[in-house]
């Protein structure tokens, strides 16, 4: 009785693709396995996924397709996120910004340091995300 209930609810065994019966019709049983949820990322993640919906939607297309752009945008996001921290601090050393400056002068230290991450993140929106 259960076997025969299941095998009108699913058709067309031969050519690989399962149907679903409701009511008189049937329906293909598809699974989107390649959407992706924005919230397993990053800030640089987010902009990436983005910048390729709103300017790159046939590179979209594409890796959502392959079911590359999971991958794709998490490669993107731990790159960024890994030359983020990098840059920071070359550019602290390259400045010269240290924590005796932070306790001297801490108004002077947040400026240098926003000053310093903004740059940074230009750099990682032209060469990573924009692109």
């Amino acid at each position: 009785m259960k076997d025969k209930k299941l095998k009108e609810r699913f058709i067309d065994e031969k050519i690989g693709i399962e149907y679903i019966r409701k009511g008189d019709y049937y329906y293909p049983n598809l699974v989107d396995t390649a959407s992706v949820n924005p919230n397993e990322f990053s800030k640089y993640g987010k902009l990436r996924l983005k910048y390729l919906l709103e300017h790159k939607k046939t590179e979209y297309t594409i890796l959502w397709v392959e079911d590359k752009l999971r991958s794709h945008v998490l490669e993107i996001d731990k790159t960024a996120n890994e030359r983020f921290y990098l840059l920071m601090k070359q550019l602290t050393e390259q400045e010269n910004i240290t924590e005796e400056l932070k306790t001297t002068n801490q108004i002077e230290w947040v400026r240098c340091m926003n000053n310093i991450k903004n740059r940074a993140e230009e750099i990682i929106f032209k060469e990573l995300i924009y692109v």
